[in-house]
Order: C-alpha cells, then structure tokens, then sequence
C-alpha cells in the first residue's frame, strides 16, 4: 500500500492575504447589509458569501491540491446548487 505524502504548506504570507481578502469581503457584507439594492440584495449576499466559501475551501480545505475528479466534483456541485436556486428564485417570483 503506497503513501500518498504530498507537501501542501502554504506560507504565512499568504495565508495572512486570504485572512485580509475574508475580513474585507466580511466588512463589505457588512456594508451591502446597509444598502437597499432591491431585488438584488439577495444576489449580492450570495456572491459575496459564495466567493469567501471559495477562498476557505481552496486555501484552508486544500482544494486547490486536489485532483481534478475531485475539483471537478466540487464544480458540479456548486452548479447543481445555483440551478435550485435559480429555481427557487424563479418560483416564488411568478406565485
């Protein structure tokens, strides 16, 4: 049985980046919470919550090691995800 012993530090620098990168993306959901956009309120609550998801599974899950069946997986899922609800978004539009 062979070991799979793959190095994926990443350094402090950048960790310390993707930490900035999720306070300012936390302070501007603080701020879009302030904003009456309308019917866009929602969409750019989930943008903003859907990129710091990113950043959390590529750089402290490791994602971006993984291999392509598994990011591949992971796309599918997110898609999958979008069209319910778009589909959701779509049926309590025209109730």
């Amino acid at each position: 049985m062979s070991q799979n012993n793959h190095d994926h530090s990443i350094s402090y620098q950048t960790l310390l980046k993707v930490l900035t990168t999720l306070l300012a993306l936390t302070a501007v959901t603080v701020f879009a919470s302030q904003i009456d956009l309308g019917a866009l309120n929602i969409w750019v609550a989930l943008l903003i919550a859907s990129t710091k998801a990113s950043l959390v599974l590529m750089f402290f899950m490791h994602l971006r090691y993984e291999s392509r069946l598994l990011k591949l997986t992971f796309a599918i899922t997110v898609f999958t995800l979008a069209i319910v609800i778009g589909l959701i978004f779509f049926d309590v539009a025209f109730r």
